[in-house]
């Protein structure tokens, strides 16, 4: 942890996996590599994984289903990373006008949070980033902790 990021305490990206829920009989196994960090900007009404001294999460995603294997199918699954509606710990006053936003990286695409990425068979190691917005004031001091539910589906 830097320490011009203390007084502010600490902000995690926890990862959660959903379970696949695919049409197609096969799999889809998603493991947490990293959980990411949250730094601030120098105004402080922004928490980001992408801001200095700030960290992607990671996951390492696993599809594989024969059905796509026999019908050489490029879609088999849909991956996502929607961003969460608030945080898991704030301090009082710190989820008040927050926005999130979140996008991950597939192949050297990156996507919005939200958006359905179409994969084939295989594995991948998918960057996600997070990023948190104060509409009116600043983050008030203290721990924060929020999670993206990262989806194969």
């Amino acid at each position: 942890m830097r320490a011009g990021a203390s007084a502010l305490g600490i902000v995690s990206i926890w990862m959660a996996a959903a379970p696949a829920q695919a049409a197609i009989i096969g799999t889809c196994t998603i493991n947490v590599q990293t959980n990411g960090t949250l730094s601030p900007n120098p105004t402080i009404n922004v928490f980001g994984s992408t801001q200095a001294g700030g960290s992607a999460a990671s996951v390492s995603v696993t599809t594989s289903s024969l059905l796509c294997s026999i019908l050489n199918l490029l879609d088999c699954y849909g991956l996502s990373a929607p961003a969460p509606v608030n945080f898991l710990s704030a301090p009082s006053g710190g989820d008040a006008n927050v926005t999130f936003a979140s996008t991950y990286t597939v192949d050297s695409v990156t996507y919005g949070g939200s958006t359905i990425t179409r994969v084939s068979n295989g594995t991948r190691i998918i960057p996600v980033n997070l990023t948190a917005t104060k509409s009116t004031g600043i983050f008030p001091a203290g721990t924060y902790q929020a999670q993206v539910v990262f989806r194969c589906e």
